[in-house]
């Protein structure tokens, strides 16, 4: 692995995208902790860290398959590190696996400390992230995010902070999956053209370009509607309408969503990236007012 510079083979992973799997686990740790439930930090961290790890593994195997598959070539603009020419795909494909086996042997640590229902929830995930590329191809790539950056983060937080498994954080699974799936689809929706002449099927393929930006306005604003509802519902603290500053760049990439369809791709370009921007600022508001929550009731 010579031949590069640190700062290449970083951005190689995509930096940029690792908000979609490290807030989830610290929007939970707030939300526990706004419950009232003992957590405890140094495991929350530890987790936070081995996920965005485990994020590295899926996107450097994404662009692996996407180049090998053909779904990237020069006139596209996902994974450039391999169709600019700056890495073989034999360097990306053996990033992959050595971050993969770094976060499968972190994973194996957590697991002996927490106990076994860690190694399910850890499982769930390292499957789903090796299947990844197979289920982009046949439509299921937004399940697969969703499950793998949603769904089993949240649950395994809670075990792993706590000792136990509490179901209330499972709230916080549609704000935060909707817009981390949102990344996806923005990107999935950009590359229809591209997608289809690779011979794959993305679900962005599947609805069209119409529906495609209907979906994605949806991924972005529905989280706040969410949000607002959840704390008439009393399953969020009042504090959570903190959030709502983040509408704008979310009313934002929204208006660029809805002008896809009729001017074309370049209105997406960079909204995958700044939906992972969205999702940092939405993910820190809210863990914020959970915590101003916290220390003012």
């Amino acid at each position: 692995m010579l031949g590069h510079s640190f700062k290449s083979w970083i951005l190689a992973t995509r930096p940029w995208s690792f908000p979609a799997s490290a807030m989830p686990v610290l929007v939970t740790l707030a939300y526990l902790h706004w419950m009232g439930v003992s957590v405890n930090w140094a495991i929350g961290l530890w987790a936070i860290v081995n996920i965005i790890v485990f994020h590295a593994a899926g996107n450097t195997l994404s662009d692996y398959f996407d180049y090998i598959k053909g779904v990237d070539r020069d006139d596209t603009i996902g994974g450039m590190s391999l169709t600019s020419g700056e890495f073989k795909p034999k360097e990306i494909r053996t990033l992959s696996l050595v971050l993969l086996i770094i976060a499968s042997l972190s994973g194996v640590a957590i697991v002996a400390t927490t106990g076994l229902p860690t190694l399910y929830i850890g499982a769930a995930g390292f499957l789903l992230t090796v299947l990844y590329p197979w289920m982009k191809y046949h439509a299921l790539g937004d399940v697969d995010i969703f499950l793998t950056y949603s769904l089993l983060p949240i649950l395994g937080t809670s075990f792993v902070a706590t000792g136990d498994f509490h179901l209330q954080a499972l709230w916080l699974s549609a704000p935060i999956g909707l817009i981390t799936v949102g990344i996806l689809h923005a990107n999935n929706a950009r590359d229809i053209e591209h997608d289809r002449r690779a011979n794959i099927k993305t679900f962005a393929m599947l609805i069209g370009e119409k529906a495609s930006a209907i979906v994605y306005c949806a991924e972005v604003i529905i989280p706040f509607v969410w949000i607002a509802a959840g704390c008439v519902a009393e399953l969020f603290p009042w504090w959570s309408l903190l959030v709502l500053p983040a509408l704008k760049p979310a009313m934002d990439n929204a208006r660029k969503a809805m002008r896809f369809p009729k001017e074309g791709a370049k209105q997406l370009w960079g909204v995958d990236e700044m939906t992972a921007k969205l999702q940092l600022m939405f993910s820190l508001l809210l863990t914020l007012s959970l915590f101003i929550a916290t220390f003012t009731r």
